[in-house]
């Protein structure tokens, strides 16, 4: 791992928060993602800011997190963090989840991605190529492990980043910096949870479609950042879930998303919660919210990662 300044601020952030906690809770190891400044430069240049809740924001270093299992099984999953494109709910949709997917087997990277409107000259570039260059660099292998198969799961506004990761595969969000970008940035499987998909109105009120392409945006701007838009046959399968009284993701992102996967001919479960609202991350005890690991964990089987 290398350090600078950028790397000390995200490896502190990650002690902080999990500073207290069970062994086994903090990362294996901290990689940044890119070798120097990321694409275009600009960005934050105070403290990383963390939220008694475990969020981040500031983002000056994106980064990726490595939990490795005890038994590896050979897959590896990336997890976005949601939070609306201001913020990363690091502990709840990142570290939480890498955990419970560490014990099964799959060793597991929480990105630490670049926050559109934080002064990166790449602007709503940025949280893809991040994404990207994850997928690059965990497919090309860290340490001595090199993914047999590799998922990505969004939480939120990390399920729009990593559903246009998925989608757009095959789109070059930046110039190559080193051999990792030799590797496809495809991945095998798809999971979102209660995600943003569509940032077209009448879905448009969300913080993601704000902070990603502004408050008047031309309907092709949000043509264009809409998930559903890039659903084509060869997609990777998907699993969805969401709560249908949730308030900021509307269930209707899902049914737009999964409606488009099944036009195409691309495998789609969805899991509808009767309630459960938004940010229950991997479920919340004596509510419905707390079924959903079980039904990722047989579609883990499904799609072999496990």
């Amino acid at each position: 791992m290398v350090f600078n300044r950028r790397t000390f601020l995200a490896t502190a952030a990650a002690a902080l928060l999990t500073g207290g906690r069970a062994r086994g809770a903090l990362p294996d190891a901290i990689i940044p993602l890119w070798p120097g400044e990321p694409p275009g430069g600009g960005g934050p240049t105070g403290p990383l800011a963390m939220s008694p809740r475990g969020s981040t924001s500031a983002i000056a270093a994106p980064s990726v997190q490595v939990f490795a299992p005890q038994r590896p099984n050979g897959s590896a999953m990336i997890v976005a963090p949601g939070g609306g494109y201001k913020r990363i709910s690091l502990q709840n949709e990142g570290i939480s989840p890498a955990l419970w997917l560490a014990q099964r087997g799959i060793t597991t990277y929480v990105l630490s991605y670049r926050l559109p409107r934080e002064g990166w000259r790449a602007g709503r570039l940025a949280p893809l190529q991040d994404a990207q260059r994850a997928i690059c660099i965990v497919r090309r292998g860290i340490g001595d492990f090199r993914p047999q198969r590799l998922g990505v799961l969004g939480f939120s506004a990390g399920g729009h980043l990593m559903g246009l990761a998925a989608m757009r595969h095959d789109f070059a969000s930046y110039q190559p910096v080193d051999g990792a970008d030799r590797e496809p940035a495809r991945t095998d499987a798809a999971a979102l949870i209660y995600p943003i998909v569509t940032l077209e109105p009448p879905f448009d009120s969300t913080s993601s479609r704000v902070e990603m392409i502004g408050q008047s945006p031309p309907l092709q701007l949000a043509d264009a950042w809409s998930v559903d838009t890039y659903v084509r046959a060869g997609c990777p399968p998907v699993f969805l879930v969401d709560a249908k009284d949730d308030t900021i993701a509307n269930p209707q992102h899902s049914r737009i998303l999964a409606d488009a996967c099944r036009k195409a001919g691309v495998p789609v479960a969805l899991h509808e919660l009767p309630s459960g609202g938004h940010g229950f991350g991997m479920g919340k005890s004596g509510t419905p919210s707390q079924a959903w690991p079980n039904w990722f964990e047989a579609w883990l089987r499904e799609v072999n990662l496990l």
